[in-house]
């Protein structure tokens, strides 16, 4: 079971953090993986690193994402999974915040979700059947963070996007979820500082942070067969986080 044989996939964002964990593992349960990402030089290392393709790709342009999405059906003969995965999240407070703070950040994180979603759809009908799971988090639909309004605003809209966007897919063979991470140790989170992580993890009922490839078991999982009966469904992979009502629950 769940295994994705002779699958083909697409990953955006997947060059390292969690789209590299999503790599890893979509690789491992035998999937035909394709890293999409802006990042050329280790976008093509981790693609060689775990034996996968890439192409070089910006979310934040439409035609960038059709012809990305065209050029993998063209060698590879269609699209099961796509997993829709670039994610920026820089802080800014509400007083600092710039116009163009709010704009690179909504278009990475959401509007590239529409882009990328919205090209893949046309093979996915063609051969009614597809896969699709979006990289949302637990900041903004569920907690928030100070200096991360915009980034949370973000994340609650991809998850507003999925619920009916997988309506309109549901009587075409194609499902739509997101997974909603927590703090998982990623190079982005340790940027964050040792201070940061540390407090993160006073946070978590397991006291720890979660790896990438945690998150990519569970995309795994909703890029399955065997989860056809799932959409417009998410799946919070947070070590507990959200569970406590107050601090003397994490003791």
């Amino acid at each position: 079971m769940f295994h994705l044989t002779d699958q083909v996939a697409l990953v955006t964002g997947g060059a390292k953090g969690i789209g590299k964990g999503i790599v890893q593992t979509l690789c491992k349960a035998g999937a035909k993986v394709v890293i999409g990402d802006i990042d050329q030089q280790q976008g093509a290392a981790t693609a060689q690193e775990l034996g996968c393709a890439f192409k070089a790709l910006d979310v934040t342009s439409r035609e960038a994402c059709q012809s990305v999405v065209a050029e993998v059906v063209k060698e590879f003969g269609k699209l099961d999974i796509l997993c829709s995965n670039t994610g920026i999240f820089p802080q800014a407070n509400l007083t600092e915040m710039t116009e163009a703070d709010w704009d690179q950040t909504h278009n990475v994180n959401l509007k590239s979700t529409f882009f990328v979603v919205q090209a893949a759809l046309a093979p996915m009908r063609e051969k009614g059947y597809g896969r699709i799971v979006i990289t949302s988090s637990i900041t903004g639909a569920i907690t928030g963070y100070p200096g991360w309004s915009h980034y949370g605003a973000s994340k609650a809209g991809q998850l507003g996007f999925m619920r009916s966007a997988a309506l309109e897919c549901a009587r075409e063979g194609i499902t739509i979820n997101a997974v909603m991470p927590g703090n998982i140790l990623t190079e982005g989170l340790a940027e964050q500082g040792e201070a940061y992580l540390e407090e993160m993890k006073r946070s978590i009922p397991t006291h720890s942070l979660g790896k990438p490839e945690d998150i990519g078991h569970a995309v795994c999982f909703l890029a399955s067969k065997e989860a056809g009966y799932i959409t417009g469904q998410t799946i919070i992979v947070d070590g507990g986080q959200i569970l406590p009502e107050s601090p003397e629950a994490l003791l």
